[in-house]
């Protein structure tokens, strides 16, 4: 059976269907043993569908599951802020660390230039992380999925 007709199909159990739509969906519903079995299936399944209701929730279950949410923002923003702490306390020690070493005539050259080679290098790798990350969020196709 063709896309066309399970389309027809859903729209003619709930009652959607233009009247041309209907007309034809009739006719083709007179000459087709397959779709008519699958109608049947349908309106069975739609029965069955129909008289199912959500289940009442003891009110522990909603206080325990906003209690869950509360302490996982809670807990989230403990993380943000103690990670913009360290990454502003490593910044300041980087750049402390640096400057005392630059600016002391003592330092042979080649240990400036490794260090701003490793320096470089890290942020370089950082950026290129951080970039792929995002990326493959944006095109994370099952993001969405609950695990």
């Amino acid at each position: 059976m063709d896309n066309r007709l399970r389309q027809l199909l859903a729209g003619y159990v709930d009652g959607e269907l233009s009247p041309d739509e209907l007309a034809r969906f009739e006719k083709e519903l007179a000459v087709n043993p397959e779709l008519l079995a699958e109608l049947k299936e349908f309106k069975k399944l739609k029965e069955v569908t129909g008289t199912m209701k959500y289940a009442d929730l003891p009110d522990e279950v909603w206080e325990s599951y906003w209690a869950s949410i509360y302490r996982k923002t809670e807990r989230g923003i403990g993380w943000i802020l103690m990670s913009l702490g360290a990454i502003v306390l490593l910044c300041f020690g980087v750049y402390e660390g640096f400057s005392e070493l630059y600016l002391n005539p003592d330092c042979p050259l080649w240990l400036k230039v490794g260090l701003t080679a490793v320096a470089g290098g890290a942020v370089f790798l950082l950026v290129s992380y951080g970039r792929e990350r995002i990326f493959a969020y944006n095109r994370e196709r099952y993001r969405e999925v609950i695990k």
